[in-house]
């Protein structure tokens, strides 16, 4: 069959600008036949999310995270659907997702790399295995589970940074349910911040464009701030973390706004924000989802009862097409996306 498979063109360097065109779209014929322990799967949907920028350099700078070739397919988390199989725990229209799906309309895939899903966790949105219940959505759940320290009745006070994105937006809402008093937004546009407020019930949010972010952010939370689900690094987090109250809690979950940049992860702080962590006892860890996977059963579970009850909502910027991949990519590393960006896969 012909199917449409998305390459790593070209890199963007270590402290550069990805663009559209570091991708290019090829059509490619692939054999139906399969060998023991494959799968033929129908990609549905595609995602995108800022860790892949480091895998776009030679080195990630992770050990965790392979980089991506030149000239080969790109991979990342996918979802779709099962049209042959040769291998025992996967059945035709089974549904089934992966971290490492091919950017491809059809995949050969090894069975063993795909997890078959229950496609009513999701009340048939299947496109919600990338975000809300995926790694997105576990890692917003646990993050604040395990490093947030949030407790009932004690008045805190949440800052999530990039808090319209695929997993802010998740943390904010699980911040709220959890138990925190206010629970605060930093995003890029107003139009955010009114997605934040009026959608999903956040206390209050800021443009971080706009006015005086030290200023706002102290007028948005008068007592302190307890928790902050850091997605961002840089100077708002600087920012933030001046602010903090005394063995507050920090829960570091990524730095996009260092990943064009050759720098080390976690990037170096200044000395100003070193001191203020040191001198209020403001715990600072790096949160891998990957090291609580015992516990994604659960808190799938829970995350599903909070969406059934309209507890907790799913935002989600949809493109259509794999030949809009590379441009959906760079949309979302600038901001371009409220909720988790996915890309539809046309029949």
């Amino acid at each position: 069959m012909q199917v449409q498979r998305v390459l790593l063109n070209s890199r963007p360097g270590t402290n550069g600008t990805p663009v559209p065109d570091n991708f290019r779209v090829e059509e490619m014929t692939l054999a139906r036949d399969l060998k023991d322990g494959e799968v033929l799967v129908r990609t549905r949907y595609l995602s995108v999310d800022p860790y892949m920028r480091c895998r776009m350099n030679e080195d990630t700078g992770a050990d965790y995270l392979d980089p991506w070739k030149l000239s080969e397919c790109v991979d990342g988390g996918g979802v779709g659907l099962v049209e042959s199989s040769r291998y025992t725990a996967c059945a035709e229209g089974d549904v089934v997702t992966s971290f490492t799906w091919p950017w491809q309309t059809h995949a050969v895939m090894a069975g063993s790399s795909l997890q078959k899903v229950d496609t009513q966790l999701v009340d048939g949105h299947i496109s919600y295995f990338l975000g809300a219940f995926g790694i997105t959505g576990l890692t917003a759940l646990l993050g604040v589970r395990e490093k947030g320290k949030v407790t009932k009745g004690a008045n805190q006070t949440m800052v999530v940074s990039s808090a319209a994105g695929a997993c802010g937006s998740i943390a904010g809402q699980i911040g709220r349910l959890d138990g925190c008093a206010r629970v605060v937004g930093i995003c890029g546009s107003d139009e955010k911040c009114k997605a934040l407020v009026e959608d999903l019930s956040f206390s209050a949010a800021i443009n971080y464009h706009e006015g005086d972010l030290p200023a706002r952010l102290k007028e948005s939370c008068p007592d302190g701030i307890d928790v902050y689900f850091d997605n961002v690094g840089g100077a708002i987090s600087d920012t933030v973390i001046s602010q903090m109250n005394t063995n507050s809690h920090v829960i570091l979950c990524g730095q996009i706004s260092q990943y064009n940049m050759d720098v080390p992860y976690p990037p170096p702080l200044s000395d100003e924000t070193q001191e203020n962590l040191r001198s209020k006892n403001i715990t600072r860890e790096r949160f891998m989802v990957l090291g609580y996977m015992n516990k994604a059963d659960a808190a799938l579970f829970e995350l599903s009862r909070w969406v059934k009850s309209a507890q907790l909502k799913v935002l989600e910027t949809v493109v259509n097409g794999i030949e809009n991949m590379g441009v959906a990519f760079c949309s979302m590393m600038k901001g371009g996306n409220i909720g988790k960006q996915i890309i539809k896969i046309l029949d």
